[in-house]
Protein backbone atom coordinates (compact mmCIF):
# COMPACT_ATOMS: atom_id res chain seq x y z
CA UNK A 1 0.00 0.00 0.00
CA UNK A 2 1.11 3.34 -1.03
CA UNK A 3 -1.42 6.35 0.49
CA UNK A 4 0.68 8.96 -1.45
CA UNK A 5 -0.40 7.64 -4.52
CA UNK A 6 -3.70 7.62 -3.59
CA UNK A 7 -3.90 11.72 -4.45
CA UNK A 8 -0.73 12.23 -5.78
CA UNK A 9 0.32 15.83 -7.11
CA UNK A 10 0.93 14.05 -10.32
CA UNK A 11 -2.41 12.44 -10.14
CA UNK A 12 -4.41 16.02 -9.75
CA UNK A 13 -2.21 17.58 -12.35
CA UNK A 14 -3.49 14.63 -14.70
CA UNK A 15 -7.20 15.33 -14.11
CA UNK A 16 -6.87 19.08 -14.36
CA UNK A 17 -5.51 18.90 -17.95
CA UNK A 18 -8.70 16.84 -18.98
CA UNK A 19 -11.55 19.00 -19.46
CA UNK A 20 -14.09 18.56 -16.24
CA UNK A 21 -17.31 17.17 -18.50
CA UNK A 22 -15.17 14.70 -20.22
CA UNK A 23 -13.24 13.81 -17.45
CA UNK A 24 -12.58 9.79 -16.54
CA UNK A 25 -11.63 9.02 -12.96
CA UNK A 26 -11.84 5.56 -11.76
CA UNK A 27 -10.77 5.36 -7.90
CA UNK A 28 -9.25 1.42 -7.47
CA UNK A 29 -9.09 -0.88 -4.66
CA UNK A 30 -11.09 1.53 -2.13
CA UNK A 31 -13.71 -0.25 1.01
CA UNK A 32 -16.62 1.71 -0.68
CA UNK A 33 -19.45 2.71 1.40
CA UNK A 34 -22.03 3.79 -0.51
CA UNK A 35 -25.12 4.65 1.84
CA UNK A 36 -27.06 2.77 -0.74
CA UNK A 37 -29.55 0.48 0.74
CA UNK A 38 -29.28 -1.84 -2.64
CA UNK A 39 -25.78 -1.56 -2.67
CA UNK A 40 -24.46 -1.37 0.97
CA UNK A 41 -20.51 -1.44 1.55
CA UNK A 42 -18.32 -2.95 -1.18
CA UNK A 43 -15.17 -4.50 -0.11
CA UNK A 44 -12.28 -3.83 -2.23
CA UNK A 45 -13.89 -2.28 -5.08
CA UNK A 46 -13.76 0.29 -7.66
CA UNK A 47 -15.78 3.90 -8.60
CA UNK A 48 -16.01 5.38 -12.17
CA UNK A 49 -16.88 9.25 -12.15
CA UNK A 50 -17.38 10.23 -15.23
CA UNK A 51 -17.44 14.05 -16.06
CA UNK A 52 -20.07 15.10 -13.09
CA UNK A 53 -21.40 11.49 -12.39
CA UNK A 54 -21.01 8.02 -10.75
CA UNK A 55 -21.56 5.83 -13.42
CA UNK A 56 -20.19 2.15 -12.30
CA UNK A 57 -18.99 1.02 -8.87
CA UNK A 58 -17.78 -2.66 -8.43
CA UNK A 59 -14.72 -5.33 -8.27
CA UNK A 60 -11.99 -4.53 -10.81
CA UNK A 61 -14.02 -1.85 -13.29
CA UNK A 62 -12.16 -1.38 -16.81
CA UNK A 63 -10.01 1.57 -16.51
CA UNK A 64 -9.90 2.88 -20.59
CA UNK A 65 -8.70 6.36 -20.49
CA UNK A 66 -9.69 7.14 -17.08
CA UNK A 67 -7.17 8.71 -14.58
CA UNK A 68 -6.83 5.88 -12.27
CA UNK A 69 -6.73 6.80 -8.40
CA UNK A 70 -5.12 4.06 -6.69
CA UNK A 71 -7.45 4.30 -3.18
CA UNK A 72 -5.91 0.74 -1.79
CA UNK A 73 -6.29 1.38 2.01
CA UNK A 74 -9.38 4.43 2.02
CA UNK A 75 -12.65 4.12 2.78
CA UNK A 76 -14.85 6.05 -0.62
CA UNK A 77 -18.07 7.70 0.92
CA UNK A 78 -20.57 9.85 0.23
CA UNK A 79 -19.90 13.57 1.12
CA UNK A 80 -21.73 14.94 4.18
CA UNK A 81 -24.75 17.28 3.72
CA UNK A 82 -25.05 20.00 5.93
CA UNK A 83 -29.22 20.96 6.28
CA UNK A 84 -28.72 23.93 8.99
CA UNK A 85 -25.34 26.50 8.73
CA UNK A 86 -25.83 30.35 9.78
CA UNK A 87 -22.94 30.82 7.65
CA UNK A 88 -22.36 34.38 7.74
CA UNK A 89 -21.39 34.36 11.15
CA UNK A 90 -17.88 31.97 10.34
CA UNK A 91 -15.54 34.79 11.13
CA UNK A 92 -17.07 34.89 14.89
CA UNK A 93 -16.51 31.55 15.57
CA UNK A 94 -16.61 30.41 19.01
CA UNK A 95 -16.49 34.22 20.64
CA UNK A 96 -19.25 32.51 22.77
CA UNK A 97 -18.30 29.15 23.49
CA UNK A 98 -20.14 28.95 26.96
CA UNK A 99 -23.21 30.61 26.01
CA UNK A 100 -26.01 30.17 28.35
CA UNK A 101 -29.33 30.22 26.23
CA UNK A 102 -30.87 31.01 23.42
CA UNK A 103 -31.74 34.54 24.60
CA UNK A 104 -27.83 35.38 24.95
CA UNK A 105 -26.97 34.04 21.68
CA UNK A 106 -29.50 35.94 19.81
CA UNK A 107 -28.99 39.54 21.75
CA UNK A 108 -25.37 39.19 21.55
CA UNK A 109 -25.19 37.77 17.69
CA UNK A 110 -28.85 38.91 16.06
CA UNK A 111 -29.35 42.18 17.61
CA UNK A 112 -25.94 43.01 17.98
CA UNK A 113 -22.85 41.42 15.30
CA UNK A 114 -25.47 41.12 12.38
CA UNK A 115 -26.54 44.77 12.22
CA UNK A 116 -23.39 46.31 11.47
CA UNK A 117 -22.50 43.31 8.98
CA UNK A 118 -21.60 44.78 5.48
CA UNK A 119 -22.28 42.37 2.01
CA UNK A 120 -17.99 42.32 2.25
CA UNK A 121 -18.60 40.82 5.17
CA UNK A 122 -21.46 38.50 4.41
CA UNK A 123 -18.97 37.64 1.41
CA UNK A 124 -16.07 36.86 4.11
CA UNK A 125 -17.95 34.82 5.92
CA UNK A 126 -20.08 32.56 3.69
CA UNK A 127 -16.86 31.79 1.71
CA UNK A 128 -15.31 30.88 5.06
CA UNK A 129 -17.77 28.26 6.42
CA UNK A 130 -18.09 26.25 3.19
CA UNK A 131 -14.48 26.24 2.78
CA UNK A 132 -14.31 24.74 6.19
CA UNK A 133 -17.23 22.38 5.49
CA UNK A 134 -15.35 21.41 2.60
CA UNK A 135 -12.44 20.49 4.46
CA UNK A 136 -14.58 18.76 6.95
CA UNK A 137 -16.01 16.44 4.15
CA UNK A 138 -19.16 18.37 3.66
CA UNK A 139 -19.89 18.19 -0.11
CA UNK A 140 -23.28 19.99 -0.01
CA UNK A 141 -24.07 23.24 2.70
CA UNK A 142 -27.54 24.88 3.46
CA UNK A 143 -26.71 28.39 4.19
CA UNK A 144 -29.67 29.72 6.37
CA UNK A 145 -28.81 33.27 5.47
CA UNK A 146 -30.98 34.80 7.89
CA UNK A 147 -29.04 38.55 7.25
CA UNK A 148 -29.95 39.42 4.33
CA UNK A 149 -30.52 43.89 4.86
CA UNK A 150 -29.83 44.52 1.03
CA UNK A 151 -29.80 43.42 -1.93
CA UNK A 152 -26.43 43.33 -1.93
CA UNK A 153 -25.94 41.19 1.16
CA UNK A 154 -27.58 38.34 -0.46
CA UNK A 155 -25.83 39.05 -3.40
CA UNK A 156 -22.78 38.28 -1.45
CA UNK A 157 -23.86 35.37 0.38
CA UNK A 158 -24.85 33.70 -2.90
CA UNK A 159 -21.40 34.26 -4.67
CA UNK A 160 -19.51 33.33 -1.90
CA UNK A 161 -20.73 29.27 -2.41
CA UNK A 162 -20.14 29.99 -6.12
CA UNK A 163 -16.38 31.06 -5.15
CA UNK A 164 -15.52 28.02 -3.41
CA UNK A 165 -17.35 25.13 -5.41
CA UNK A 166 -19.67 23.61 -2.57
CA UNK A 167 -22.92 22.26 -3.39
CA UNK A 168 -24.74 25.23 -2.11
CA UNK A 169 -28.50 25.71 -0.78
CA UNK A 170 -29.10 29.58 -0.36
CA UNK A 171 -32.16 29.99 2.58
CA UNK A 172 -32.90 33.28 2.27
CA UNK A 173 -34.52 35.39 4.82
CA UNK A 174 -34.98 38.83 6.11
CA UNK A 175 -32.78 40.15 9.38
CA UNK A 176 -34.15 39.69 13.09
CA UNK A 177 -33.41 43.20 14.12
CA UNK A 178 -32.00 46.13 13.41
CA UNK A 179 -31.83 48.49 9.82
CA UNK A 180 -32.63 46.54 6.61
CA UNK A 181 -34.24 47.63 2.92
CA UNK A 182 -37.49 45.21 3.50
CA UNK A 183 -36.93 43.94 0.39
CA UNK A 184 -37.71 40.53 1.58
CA UNK A 185 -39.28 38.23 0.60
CA UNK A 186 -39.82 40.09 -2.70
CA UNK A 187 -36.45 40.26 -3.68
CA UNK A 188 -36.03 36.15 -3.96
CA UNK A 189 -38.06 36.28 -7.46
CA UNK A 190 -34.43 38.48 -8.74
CA UNK A 191 -32.54 36.21 -7.03
CA UNK A 192 -33.85 33.19 -9.03
CA UNK A 193 -33.96 34.80 -11.95
CA UNK A 194 -30.69 35.72 -11.45
CA UNK A 195 -28.46 32.71 -10.03
CA UNK A 196 -31.11 30.26 -9.87
CA UNK A 197 -32.23 29.67 -13.80
CA UNK A 198 -30.81 26.10 -14.33
CA UNK A 199 -32.34 23.11 -12.44
CA UNK A 200 -28.75 21.52 -13.22
CA UNK A 201 -26.54 23.52 -11.64
CA UNK A 202 -24.59 23.23 -8.05
CA UNK A 203 -26.45 26.00 -6.21
CA UNK A 204 -30.03 25.75 -5.16
CA UNK A 205 -32.70 28.28 -3.80
CA UNK A 206 -34.71 27.74 -0.77
CA UNK A 207 -37.34 30.40 1.50
CA UNK A 208 -35.79 30.46 5.26
CA UNK A 209 -38.47 31.45 8.28
CA UNK A 210 -39.29 31.16 11.64
CA UNK A 211 -41.40 29.23 12.90
CA UNK A 212 -43.25 31.89 15.39
CA UNK A 213 -43.12 35.66 15.62
CA UNK A 214 -41.88 35.55 19.03
CA UNK A 215 -38.13 36.11 18.41
CA UNK A 216 -38.75 38.92 15.09
CA UNK A 217 -42.30 39.26 14.87
CA UNK A 218 -45.22 38.34 12.40
CA UNK A 219 -43.15 39.00 8.91
CA UNK A 220 -40.77 36.64 9.59
CA UNK A 221 -42.86 33.68 10.75
CA UNK A 222 -44.08 30.88 8.28
CA UNK A 223 -47.65 30.38 7.44
CA UNK A 224 -49.80 30.46 4.14
CA UNK A 225 -48.45 33.62 3.13
CA UNK A 226 -45.26 32.68 3.05
CA UNK A 227 -45.87 29.17 1.80
CA UNK A 228 -47.71 31.04 -1.27
CA UNK A 229 -44.32 32.87 -1.74
CA UNK A 230 -42.49 29.52 -2.33
CA UNK A 231 -44.81 27.71 -4.01
CA UNK A 232 -44.91 30.61 -6.54
CA UNK A 233 -41.17 30.08 -6.98
CA UNK A 234 -41.18 26.32 -6.91
CA UNK A 235 -38.43 26.22 -3.67
CA UNK A 236 -38.38 24.03 -0.71
CA UNK A 237 -39.01 25.82 3.14
CA UNK A 238 -36.78 25.71 5.58
CA UNK A 239 -38.18 26.83 9.28
CA UNK A 240 -35.62 27.62 12.12
CA UNK A 241 -36.43 27.79 16.03
CA UNK A 242 -39.36 25.14 15.81
CA UNK A 243 -39.39 24.58 19.55
CA UNK A 244 -41.97 23.97 22.32
CA UNK A 245 -45.77 24.79 23.16
CA UNK A 246 -45.98 27.65 20.53
CA UNK A 247 -44.21 25.60 17.91
CA UNK A 248 -46.01 23.05 18.34
CA UNK A 249 -49.37 24.86 18.13
CA UNK A 250 -47.72 26.60 14.67
CA UNK A 251 -47.35 22.94 13.53
CA UNK A 252 -50.91 22.24 14.11
CA UNK A 253 -51.65 25.53 12.57
CA UNK A 254 -49.63 24.54 9.53
CA UNK A 255 -50.81 21.17 8.33
CA UNK A 256 -54.53 22.42 8.94
CA UNK A 257 -54.12 25.05 6.84
CA UNK A 258 -52.10 22.60 4.10
CA UNK A 259 -48.64 24.09 4.18
CA UNK A 260 -46.77 21.38 5.32
CA UNK A 261 -45.43 18.49 3.27
CA UNK A 262 -42.08 17.16 1.93
CA UNK A 263 -40.77 20.50 0.71
CA UNK A 264 -40.67 21.71 4.61
CA UNK A 265 -37.64 21.39 6.50
CA UNK A 266 -38.64 21.90 10.55
CA UNK A 267 -35.19 22.83 12.13
CA UNK A 268 -34.58 21.75 15.57
CA UNK A 269 -38.16 20.74 16.44
CA UNK A 270 -37.05 20.35 20.25
CA UNK A 271 -39.48 19.89 22.65
CA UNK A 272 -42.62 19.15 20.75
CA UNK A 273 -45.81 17.84 21.58
CA UNK A 274 -46.63 13.95 19.94
CA UNK A 275 -49.91 15.68 18.01
CA UNK A 276 -47.26 17.86 16.39
CA UNK A 277 -44.84 15.26 15.71
CA UNK A 278 -48.02 13.38 14.25
CA UNK A 279 -48.90 15.65 11.81
CA UNK A 280 -45.33 16.14 10.60
CA UNK A 281 -44.90 12.77 10.21
CA UNK A 282 -48.55 12.27 8.62
CA UNK A 283 -46.99 14.92 6.02
CA UNK A 284 -43.89 13.76 4.86
CA UNK A 285 -42.50 17.08 6.67
CA UNK A 286 -38.70 16.82 6.87
CA UNK A 287 -35.96 17.58 9.91
CA UNK A 288 -32.99 18.74 10.54
CA UNK A 289 -31.62 18.31 13.92
CA UNK A 290 -29.16 20.09 15.28
CA UNK A 291 -27.79 17.86 18.04
CA UNK A 292 -24.92 19.86 19.59
CA UNK A 293 -26.83 23.27 19.24
CA UNK A 294 -29.57 21.55 21.29
CA UNK A 295 -27.51 20.26 24.08
CA UNK A 296 -25.03 22.93 24.34
CA UNK A 297 -27.08 26.10 23.65
CA UNK A 298 -29.71 24.23 26.01
CA UNK A 299 -33.00 24.64 23.85
CA UNK A 300 -36.15 23.35 25.33
CA UNK A 301 -35.29 20.19 26.37
CA UNK A 302 -32.10 20.90 25.50
CA UNK A 303 -32.62 16.63 24.03
CA UNK A 304 -32.25 16.20 19.99
CA UNK A 305 -35.42 14.76 18.90
CA UNK A 306 -34.09 11.81 17.21
CA UNK A 307 -36.75 9.69 18.85
CA UNK A 308 -39.43 11.56 18.31
CA UNK A 309 -38.27 11.67 14.60
CA UNK A 310 -37.92 8.20 14.11
CA UNK A 311 -41.39 7.38 16.23
CA UNK A 312 -43.42 8.91 13.09
CA UNK A 313 -41.24 7.27 10.51
CA UNK A 314 -39.26 10.54 9.80
CA UNK A 315 -35.40 9.83 9.29
CA UNK A 316 -33.95 13.48 10.11
CA UNK A 317 -30.83 15.52 8.32
CA UNK A 318 -28.48 16.84 10.99
CA UNK A 319 -26.73 20.20 10.78
CA UNK A 320 -24.21 22.79 12.40
CA UNK A 321 -25.81 25.52 13.24
CA UNK A 322 -23.94 28.48 14.50
CA UNK A 323 -20.25 28.75 14.51
CA UNK A 324 -20.26 31.22 17.17
CA UNK A 325 -20.63 28.60 20.15
CA UNK A 326 -20.12 25.45 18.16
CA UNK A 327 -17.98 23.10 16.54
CA UNK A 328 -17.74 23.12 12.45
CA UNK A 329 -18.01 19.89 11.30
CA UNK A 330 -20.49 16.49 10.98
CA UNK A 331 -18.10 14.45 12.84
CA UNK A 332 -18.96 15.90 16.03
CA UNK A 333 -22.57 16.36 14.98
CA UNK A 334 -22.53 12.56 14.37
CA UNK A 335 -20.88 11.56 17.61
CA UNK A 336 -23.19 13.70 19.64
CA UNK A 337 -26.19 12.07 18.61
CA UNK A 338 -25.17 8.62 18.89
CA UNK A 339 -23.84 9.42 21.96
CA UNK A 340 -27.06 11.36 23.85
CA UNK A 341 -29.58 8.86 22.01
CA UNK A 342 -27.86 5.96 23.62
CA UNK A 343 -26.97 7.24 26.77
CA UNK A 344 -30.74 7.90 26.86
CA UNK A 345 -31.94 4.79 25.82
CA UNK A 346 -30.21 2.65 28.51
CA UNK A 347 -31.30 5.38 30.95
CA UNK A 348 -34.37 4.99 30.18
CA UNK A 349 -34.40 1.14 30.29
CA UNK A 350 -31.72 0.74 33.80
CA UNK A 351 -33.20 -1.09 36.31
CA UNK A 352 -36.51 -2.07 34.65
CA UNK A 353 -35.28 -4.79 32.11
CA UNK A 354 -37.02 -3.10 29.29
CA UNK A 355 -35.96 -3.17 25.75
CA UNK A 356 -33.24 -0.89 24.59
CA UNK A 357 -33.78 1.05 21.48
CA UNK A 358 -30.52 2.60 20.22
CA UNK A 359 -29.63 4.14 17.43
CA UNK A 360 -26.61 2.76 15.22
CA UNK A 361 -23.92 4.02 13.64
CA UNK A 362 -25.66 3.45 10.31
CA UNK A 363 -27.87 5.34 11.55
CA UNK A 364 -26.54 8.89 12.00
CA UNK A 365 -24.15 8.42 9.04
CA UNK A 366 -27.60 7.76 7.03
CA UNK A 367 -28.49 10.74 8.64
CA UNK A 368 -25.57 12.97 7.71
CA UNK A 369 -25.57 12.19 4.15
CA UNK A 370 -28.41 10.00 2.46
CA UNK A 371 -31.59 11.68 5.20
CA UNK A 372 -29.44 15.15 4.67
CA UNK A 373 -29.64 15.47 1.28
CA UNK A 374 -33.52 14.17 0.87
CA UNK A 375 -34.11 16.89 3.67
CA UNK A 376 -32.16 19.74 1.26
CA UNK A 377 -34.30 18.58 -1.78
CA UNK A 378 -31.45 16.86 -3.37
CA UNK A 379 -31.99 13.03 -2.72
CA UNK A 380 -32.01 12.26 -6.52
CA UNK A 381 -28.65 14.28 -7.03
CA UNK A 382 -26.12 13.43 -3.92
CA UNK A 383 -26.16 12.01 -0.19
CA UNK A 384 -25.03 8.39 -1.46
CA UNK A 385 -22.55 6.63 -4.04
CA UNK A 386 -24.94 5.76 -6.28
CA UNK A 387 -24.49 5.07 -10.55
CA UNK A 388 -26.25 8.12 -11.71
CA UNK A 389 -25.69 10.59 -9.18
CA UNK A 390 -23.49 13.52 -8.79
CA UNK A 391 -19.76 12.71 -8.18
CA UNK A 392 -19.65 14.15 -4.13
CA UNK A 393 -17.48 12.03 -2.51
CA UNK A 394 -14.72 11.38 0.21
CA UNK A 395 -11.35 9.73 0.34
CA UNK A 396 -10.96 8.98 4.27
CA UNK A 397 -7.67 7.18 4.73
CA UNK A 398 -8.21 4.05 6.77
CA UNK A 399 -4.61 3.36 7.69
CA UNK A 400 -3.81 6.62 9.50
CA UNK A 401 -2.46 6.54 12.80
CA UNK A 402 -6.37 7.20 14.66
CA UNK A 403 -7.70 4.65 12.29
CA UNK A 404 -5.77 1.39 11.72
CA UNK A 405 -6.46 -1.44 11.45
CA UNK A 406 -10.25 -1.01 9.28
CA UNK A 407 -12.05 -3.63 11.30
CA UNK A 408 -16.00 -1.49 10.64
CA UNK A 409 -15.55 0.98 7.98
CA UNK A 410 -18.81 2.90 9.47
CA UNK A 411 -17.84 2.73 12.57
CA UNK A 412 -14.44 4.02 11.55
CA UNK A 413 -16.02 6.97 9.68
CA UNK A 414 -18.28 7.84 12.48
CA UNK A 415 -16.40 7.42 15.41
CA UNK A 416 -13.04 7.36 14.34
CA UNK A 417 -12.42 9.78 11.39
CA UNK A 418 -11.55 13.57 11.44
CA UNK A 419 -10.86 16.21 8.75
CA UNK A 420 -6.97 15.55 8.77
CA UNK A 421 -8.18 11.60 7.35
CA UNK A 422 -10.26 13.24 4.24
CA UNK A 423 -7.08 12.93 1.99
CA UNK A 424 -9.87 14.23 -1.18
CA UNK A 425 -13.43 15.66 -1.74
CA UNK A 426 -14.75 15.55 -4.98
CA UNK A 427 -18.19 17.88 -5.22
CA UNK A 428 -19.69 17.32 -8.96
CA UNK A 429 -16.36 15.41 -10.16
CA UNK A 430 -14.28 17.87 -9.68
CA UNK A 431 -11.38 17.57 -6.93
CA UNK A 432 -11.80 20.65 -3.90
CA UNK A 433 -9.64 19.35 -1.52
CA UNK A 434 -6.28 16.82 -2.66
CA UNK A 435 -3.81 15.38 -0.74
CA UNK A 436 -5.19 16.47 2.30
CA UNK A 437 -5.39 20.44 1.02
CA UNK A 438 -8.61 22.53 0.15
CA UNK A 439 -7.46 23.73 -3.25
CA UNK A 440 -7.53 27.01 -5.40
CA UNK A 441 -7.18 28.65 -1.29
CA UNK A 442 -4.42 31.83 -0.54
CA UNK A 443 -4.51 31.08 3.10
CA UNK A 444 -2.94 34.50 3.80
CA UNK A 445 -4.93 36.12 1.60
CA UNK A 446 -7.89 34.86 3.40
CA UNK A 447 -6.82 34.90 7.01
CA UNK A 448 -6.39 38.89 6.14
CA UNK A 449 -9.88 39.05 4.66
CA UNK A 450 -11.22 37.42 8.18
CA UNK A 451 -9.26 39.49 10.81
CA UNK A 452 -10.55 42.34 8.80
CA UNK A 453 -13.78 41.84 8.79
CA UNK A 454 -13.88 40.55 12.42
CA UNK A 455 -12.31 43.88 13.62
CA UNK A 456 -15.18 45.79 11.39
CA UNK A 457 -17.54 43.89 13.43
CA UNK A 458 -16.63 43.57 17.01
CA UNK A 459 -15.49 47.68 16.54
CA UNK A 460 -18.45 48.98 15.11
CA UNK A 461 -21.61 50.03 17.61
CA UNK A 462 -24.57 47.99 16.70
CA UNK A 463 -27.16 49.97 14.79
Amino acid sequence: MNVNVTTSAAVLEELRRRPADRRRILFTGATIVTMDPGLGVIDRGDLLVEGDTITALGPDLSAGDAVVVDATGTILAPGFVDTHRHAWEAQLRRIMPDVDDLGGYVMATLAGYATVYRPEDMYVGTRLAALTAIDSGITTMLDFSHNSRTREHSDAAIEALVATGIRGVHASMGPHFGVWDRQWPGDLTRIKDRYFSSDDQLLTLRLATLATDEIAGPALAYGPELACVAKDLGIGVSVDAVFGTSSSEAVLRWAEDGVLSPDVTLIHSTGLTSEAWKVMGDTGTTVALAPTSDAQIGLETAVPAVDEALAVGIRPGLSIDVEVALASDMFTQMRALHAIQRMRAVNAAYGSGGDLSRITTHDVLDFATLQGARTNGLAGVTGSLTPGKKADLLVVQAEDLNNMPLNDPIGTLVLGSDARNITAVLINGEPRKWNGQVLDVDLAALRGEVHASREYVLNTPAT
